[in-house]
């Protein structure tokens, strides 16, 4: 959300736009202030503190002319089904409504039909030959144990021995972040670690941290996939396989190397991946480092 405002304002300094972001864990009183004493044009906030200043009148539903409801797919995956559903019956039949996503999953399609007017949709071709991973390598690692993954992340760190990249890692849970945190931590690794229950200004400032060379590893959730700017980390490491299959173009970025992590259970969703985006996911060869398209762990600012 926060990348979506810093667009906005430099935006905003050649058309004389005003943008305030309302979002959750901040004072809704500031923002109230904010909505009304500066009337801005554009508003970005997620669907429960949105809802919340309608509802006290702070945001007029008559000033709404484009509702936008962004990642819809995440959205509703996040637990904002509710506050969603409350606010499309309040907007006005002259509002227009966009909803966008990546992917195309049947509770999408369900807001489409319950609360858009005779819709437009635009939806790219879902021949998977149309979709490619140009510029990204995929391998796995088959770890066996659940409890070796661990050992073999260190394993990878002492391979991997070309300068200037770092490495974004992805588990599914907020627990497996904090625990692998520590457990790098202990290793005398450097790591930054971002979840979806650190408040938005706690993020911005570990993401700010992390792309200044800070640390080598950045430790994050499924939930921060698609507000991570992956493209320009040359590596991303799946502790996790996501649980859900589309979320995997989204880890993964658009260049450089991408390693899987799999455990005994694990390979059935490795091939339901390969088939569903119409890939390859190889097995990671013992002189993966030698070849050229493969980058370091190792990165600006580490002495590691």
């Amino acid at each position: 959300m926060q990348q979506i405002q810093k667009v906005i304002i430099a935006i905003g300094d050649f058309m004389n736009i005003n943008c305030h972001a309302c979002f959750g864990r901040t004072s809704a009183k500031d923002d109230i202030k904010a909505l009304q004493d500066r009337l801005p044009q554009l508003v970005i906030g997620t669907p429960g503190r949105i809802y919340d200043m309608i509802q006290c009148c702070a945001l007029p539903l008559d000033g709404i002319k484009m509702f936008v409801l962004d990642e819809a797919d995440e959205m509703l995956s996040r637990g904002f089904t509710e506050h969603i559903y409350d606010i499309f019956p309040l907007l006005s039949q002259s509002t227009q409504v966009i909803v966008l996503s990546a992917t195309i999953p049947q509770d999408v399609l369900e807001v489409t039909t319950k609360f858009m007017r005779d819709p437009v949709r635009i939806l790219a071709k879902k021949n998977k030959d149309e979709l490619t991973f140009e510029g990204i390598k995929h391998f796995y690692v088959n770890v066996e144990k659940e409890e070796w993954k661990v050992d073999s992340l260190s394993n990878l760190y002492e391979t991997f021995n070309i300068a200037n990249a770092q490495a974004v890692i992805f588990c599914n849970t907020r627990k497996k972040v904090e625990w692998l945190t520590e457990k790098l931590t202990a290793c005398n690794l450097t790591v930054s670690a971002i979840h979806g229950d650190m408040q938005s200004d706690q993020r911005y400032l570990i993401m700010e941290e992390f792309r200044s060379g800070s640390s080598c590893f950045l430790i994050a959730t499924d939930l921060l996939a698609r507000s991570i700017d992956i493209q320009q980390f040359s590596l991303v490491i799946n502790y996790d396989l996501p649980i859900k299959r589309e979320n995997y173009i989204h880890r993964i970025g658009r260049n450089g190397v991408t390693i899987n992590f799999v455990a005994a259970d694990d390979m059935d969703i490795i091939h339901k991946i390969e088939q569903f985006y119409n890939t390859q996911i190889e097995d990671m060869p013992m002189n993966v480092a030698g070849k050229s398209h493969t980058r370091s762990l190792q990165c600006r600012n580490c002495s590691h």
